[in-house]
């Protein structure tokens, strides 16, 4: 890779958007293929496991654009912002597969969408202000705890037999909304361990989460391009914090296989696949943390 070639090519952009040098569409066409290939493990992973992909795709943007020089403070915002638009398509299919088997509780998504939503106006607001260190440390801090609970989980822990009708439930939904934004992910991992934990069976649960996907992509996605209005040196094709390349790679793929990892969550046993999504997001976690350790 060269040196500083992103800023004179793909990954360079002034603030009128016009590009500084020819297009080398080999790695253009390479790129295009990680990602598309990336969008396909997203798809069924958000279909599967309700979780969104950003526990996945967050970590492979990041390396993408810092394989390409994307200065360090925009990196992670980037990454986060372009994989909660990816998230859209990709939650909405998985929410429609899930609720035309009955697998979604409408009644709690009524309930929860509110308090979520607000917790996405928060998260937006602290992402613009928040520094690409402090964005790494929530994904360490919330990462860790998401891959625990993945991997040390256990479908016969209960708190109770019904959702309290408590406010608490709203606050953590609240809570449930901002680190989802922060960290671009659909919440999954987080409200299905709230509807485990009150003896809801583990496909519901899932359903269930997948409808929380759009609440939380939606509003957080206009938030990325609120929070990267006018940011300088992001790549072409950047809305705010939104890059257009990663998300016409991504989506085509994460939209064909968001039903086919619905369909398999319905009929096989997940803790396989549990384990392998808590290794690797403990491994991501690590990244960060070594990354911040080292002051990269």
């Amino acid at each position: 890779m060269r040196r500083g070639w992103c800023r004179q090519s793909i990954f360079s952009q002034g603030t009128n958007n016009t590009m500084t040098a020819e297009l080398p569409w080999g790695e253009i066409a390479a790129i295009l293929g990680v990602l598309f290939a990336t969008g396909l493990l997203v798809g069924f992973l958000s279909g599967l496991l309700g979780i969104g992909g950003g526990g996945l795709l967050v970590p492979v943007l990041f390396e993408i654009y810092r394989l390409f020089e994307v200065p360090d403070e925009s990196r992670m915002h980037l990454a986060i912002g372009t994989s909660l638009a990816v998230m859209i398509p990709t939650s909405l299919r998985s929410f429609m597969a899930h609720r035309a088997r009955g697998g979604v509780d409408m009644s709690l998504v009524t309930r929860l969408g509110l308090p979520i939503l607000l917790g996405v106006i928060a998260g937006s607001i602290i992402a613009k202000w928040a520094s690409a260190e402090f964005l790494k440390w929530i994904w360490v801090v919330f990462g860790s705890l998401m891959a625990a609970k993945l991997l040390f989980g256990r479908e016969s822990w209960r708190l109770g037999t019904e959702i309290p009708k408590s406010r608490i439930v709203e606050l953590y939904a609240m809570l449930v909304g901002t680190i989802s934004t922060i960290m671009s992910i659909g919440g999954g991992a987080y409200i299905t361990a709230l509807l485990t934990l009150y003896g809801r069976p583990i496909q519901k649960a899932v359903g269930t989460s997948a409808g929380f996907g759009p609440v939380i992509a939606i509003p957080g996605m206009l938030g990325f391009i609120w929070a990267g209005w006018n940011v300088p040196g992001l790549p072409v094709g950047s809305i705010g914090y939104v890059n257009l390349l990663g998300f016409a790679a991504l989506v085509p793929a994460s939209v064909m296989m968001a039903p086919v990892g619905a369909r398999l969550a319905h009929g096989i046993s997940r803790r396989t696949l549990e384990i392998i999504m808590g290794l690797f997001i403990a491994t991501v976690s690590m990244r960060f943390l070594i990354a911040i350790l080292a002051g990269v």
